[in-house]
């Protein structure tokens, strides 16, 4: 080997050195869909069965101890971590959307996609959306959001103001939850089977409603089939140039809980276990295909939950084995209690990230937008990401300062609470949600107010709002400015759709 080859073998590895140090990284958020922070082993040393898997993305990237959805249901934390806004500025006040609503994303809203799509990825959605989108209806309704009612529609024609309107070159999935019809796949805006049949299955933990059904949709195999297509995207972008960004919305371990045969009775719990260690295989096979081509290394993996554990997972039946979804926390999905919100976030970027790191800042689901924007160098607009806080430089640097000084918390109900520091107001008599005291059962005799301090009493159970009046006063005040500011990220004033609700939660502020 002469030494002019040599020179020029050193500089082709130089420069290509170079250029993967320079390249912007691909992108891929796994949304698990009503996992609890204590179903992922890595946080939950008690747990009754073992995530290898995303054990492996906490072992080797950096684990959030303290971090939240913006809302403790679905479709409200899916909006905010697409468009870094909370939710409850949205037209959408309380629960969530059904399978045949119209889109929550208006066309004017920023999203993560056209953030990305403009800084020239390639994008894709795959999995369950249930943010809305328009369906070609057969005749006129006057509630289309109904979680039951089935409505008639021209299966047909494309949807519009699904996915590829906001902001994913590429979509394939479903419209809602797994047990909310239409029980179709649409793969950029055409349903990809006929509906030939209605299903339902009335089973506690199987349960998913009644509705038409298309002839390639089997709910046992929709968490395999749509992996596929995750792994099949991977697959074909690695040969592009362009960065892309995947919009993983796992349906499970959601309702209906059908674990494959493979899975079954491998937990030594409930199928609930069963079924959270097919969705452990699920992240499994994202990171292999992401190693196989190659990708790894400059691949940033977010994975969490977008709420915390649904009670038909069974917490009696899982607690006899020694299995705590909620890891000691109060309450579960739907509760304004921290089981409602708090989540597994764990990041994986084995490029940039030190592996085994552990942050125990605060942060919001809706803070992923400011991060990818400040990973990338280019800031966001006024106008969007109003509620979105970068955590990059503690990808970065391990950096324990950050911006968020306080959250909002949400429930399926429209209840508030806010947090700053340890301590925690929630602004409703009840949970909010699911679990006692619950608002049906009437809250007359409880304080208006709750308010906890998470350091010394996490299960939130001794209410220091007699106590600390000043500390209570001075919450309340900060919460409406946050929801009348329009934002809580520095930047000129904006508006909340729909009503002003800082009137609604003000009750009480007298």
């Amino acid at each position: 080997m002469n030494s002019r080859y040599l020179i020029v073998l050193c500089f082709c590895l130089a420069f290509k050195a170079m250029a993967q140090e320079n390249a912007r990284p691909n992108i891929v958020y796994i949304l698990a869909d009503d996992m609890g922070i204590g179903d992922a082993s890595c946080y939950n040393s008690e747990a009754a069965f073992t995530t290898p898997n995303i054990d492996r993305l906490a072992s080797d990237g950096l684990k959030f101890t303290d971090a939240h959805t913006s809302s403790a249901v679905c479709t409200p934390t899916r909006y905010g971590i697409l468009t870094g806004r909370y939710n409850w500025r949205s037209e959408l006040k309380n629960g969530v959307l059904g399978g045949f609503s119209a889109p929550l994303i208006s066309n004017e809203r920023l999203t993560v996609g056209d953030y990305l799509q403009e800084a020239g990825y390639h994008t894709a959605f795959v999995g369950k959306w249930h943010l809305g989108w328009d369906w070609s209806f057969k005749q006129e309704y006057e509630n289309i959001n109904s979680l039951n009612q089935i409505l008639e529609v021209d299966y047909t024609q494309p949807i519009q103001n699904g996915p590829n309107d906001r902001g994913f070159t590429y979509s394939y999935g479903i419209s809602s939850s797994l047990d909310i019809p239409p029980y179709v796949y649409v793969e950029n805006d055409r349903v990809t089977a006929l509906p030939d049949r209605r299903t339902i299955n009335v089973d506690e933990k199987g349960f998913w409603r009644d509705g038409p059904t298309g002839t390639d949709f089997n709910h046992t195999l929709t968490l395999s089939h749509l992996t596929e297509k995750a792994v099949t995207y991977i697959d074909r972008q690695a040969s592009s140039a362009d960065p892309f960004f995947l919009y993983f919305a796992l349906p499970a371990p959601h309702t209906p809980i059908l674990p494959l045969t493979e899975f079954m009775g491998k937990s030594n719990s409930n199928m609930y276990g069963d079924f959270m260690l097919q969705v452990d295989d699920v992240v499994g096979q994202v990171i292999g295909a992401l190693e196989e081509n190659g990708l790894l290394e400059n691949t940033v993996i977010i994975f969490t939950s977008d709420n915390g554990c649904s009670p038909r997972a069974d917490y009696p039946e899982l607690a006899r084995v020694g299995h705590d979804p909620s890891n000691g926390w109060r309450g579960h999905k739907a509760d304004i209690y921290e089981g409602g919100h708090r989540v597994p976030f764990l990041v994986h970027w084995p490029e940039k990230i030190a592996a085994g790191g552990t942050s125990d800042q605060l942060i919001c689901t809706t803070d992923l937008m400011a991060t990818v924007a400040e990973m990338l160098g280019t800031p966001l607009p006024e106008n969007a990401g109003e509620d979105s806080f970068s955590f990059f430089p503690t990808l970065m640097q391990g950096n324990p300062d950050s911006e968020r000084t306080s959250i909002v918390h949400h429930s399926i109900e429209g209840r508030f609470a806010i947090r700053r520091g340890n301590w925690k107001l929630i602004c409703w008599p009840g949970s909010g949600g699911w679990t006692e005291p619950l608002t049906r059962n009437g809250l007359e005799d409880l304080p208006d107010f709750q308010l906890y301090n998470l350091a010394t009493d996490p299960e939130e159970v001794n209410n220091l709002v007699d106590r600390y009046p000043e500390r209570v006063e001075a919450l309340k005040k900060e919460l409406i400015a946050l929801i009348k500011e329009g934002r809580s990220t520095a930047g000129p004033r904006q508006k909340n759709d729909g009503p002003e609700i800082w009137e609604q939660v003000s009750w009480a502020y007298q």
